[in-house]
């Protein structure tokens, strides 16, 4: 009897996707620890600051959990509406909010919205990988974000890739992995450009609010009269709870309009110190650099120098010999679409990054390029040379 053919079966394009996840890529990483080396693991992978002392939730947010679950009182919507209204020049009615359980389904969502055959969608690099794990209904194409200039968009090629089937463009602001924060004229001219292609905005702000530098937070939703803007955003990162999932969102009316501002101020001055120890360790170690002073967010990029390293192939292979020699875990930028970059997260105890750099500076001169002595021989039929 003939074997069975089956007419369904796996998403190629999904799975491709999906090995190039951020979760992919360390898998790769993490397999290269060594457990009998002597060294404790210190991950500068992952922006997870609620596990250390410095960055604990608020008490008011937890309390606040607790006063939810004993009150019949709930909604989440016409609260939510009136946080983001403060930020913009007109009022979010409960209509324009849609309640998530995570930021992952609220990007799944609209995602598939947009879904229609033959769409492209226009994706930043180094960006966030789980677009392109999401995007399967659409192709991607990646435009560029320049370091030379803040990590701005090249909206010049924004408008070569767009075509009558582009549907959308996604920005993060402020940035991941760049640490950037997008200026307000920058923003009006993503809004402009978009409204020239005809397509919408999606602009990721899970970080909003998160900055620490010059340039201040703008909500994408500014431009909202511009062109059409879906904002996706998280309470998990503002208030340090990741994890926390649909069952708290009883206690948003006290979260977001009455958490007392020092909690904010006391998490923005540490993430500010961390980020700028980070800059100026990195810039201190032969081999790698970090171009760029981050403005927000949690992380920073480092940019790899091949020319002063030997026996490192790439931005990947650095990041799995420095997890086998040292115990510290970066994120190859190749998971991120920026080959020879690596993203390092500043939301973690100081300690950690005095430790983690003092690691990463030893593997750095172990590992740097050392002055070759070279000696020439020449014959002569009356004198013998040596050049040295």
């Amino acid at each position: 009897m003939a074997e069975q053919q089956w007419r369904f079966g796996g998403n190629s394009k999904v799975i491709g996707a999906g090995a190039m996840t951020l979760r992919g890529v360390m898998d790769g990483v993490m397999k290269n620890l060594d457990e009998n080396n002597g060294k404790s693991v210190i991950h500068l992978s992952q922006g997870d600051p609620s596990a250390f002392p410095s960055f604990h939730i608020s008490a008011f947010v937890e309390e606040a959990v607790s006063n939810a679950l004993r009150s019949a009182n709930f909604n989440g919507y016409s609260c939510t509406a009136e946080y983001l209204s403060k930020d913009l020049p007109y009022n979010v009615t409960s209509d324009d909010v849609f309640l998530t359980n995570g930021c992952t389904q609220a990007l799944d969502a609209a995602l598939t919205a947009l879904a229609r055959p033959g769409a492209n969608i226009l994706l930043p690099r180094p960006g966030y990988p789980d677009y392109e794990a999401r995007a399967a209904f659409a192709e991607v194409r990646h435009f560029d974000l320049v370091p030379e200039n803040d990590w701005e968009v090249d909206l010049a090629a924004v408008e070569a890739l767009g075509d009558e089937n582009t549907v959308a463009i996604v920005i993060i602001n402020p940035g991941n992995p760049c640490g950037n924060v997008f200026k307000y004229e920058h923003l009006k001219k993503i809004a402009e450009t978009a409204r020239k292609m005809g397509i919408l905005v999606i602009a990721d702000e899970v970080y909003g609010h998160l900055t620490f530098g010059s340039n201040p937070f703008t909500p994408m939703g500014v431009f909202a009269s511009i062109a059409p803007i879906i904002t996706l955003g998280s309470l998990s990162k503002k208030w340090i709870v990741p994890g926390w999932r649909i069952g708290w969102l009883a206690a948003l009316p006290e979260i977001l309009l009455k958490t007392p501002t020092e909690f904010y101020d006391k998490i923005v001055n540490l993430f500010r110190e961390s980020a700028d120890k980070c800059y100026k360790l990195t810039n201190e170690i032969p081999g790698i650099s970090c171009p760029i002073k981050p403005q927000g967010c949690m992380f920073l990029m480092i940019k790899l120098d091949l020319s002063k390293l030997e026996g490192i192939r790439d931005d990947f292979d650095f990041c799995c010999k420095l997890a086998k020699e040292e115990s510290v875990v970066l994120v190859p930028g190749v998971g991120l679409g920026l080959k020879n970059w690596m993203r390092v997260t500043f939301a973690v105890e100081e300690s950690y990054i005095d430790e983690a750099f003092r690691r990463t500076r030893a593997f750095c001169e172990r590992h740097g390029k050392k002055h070759t002595q070279i000696s020439y021989y020449v014959e002569s039929p009356v004198f013998e040379f040596v050049y040295v």
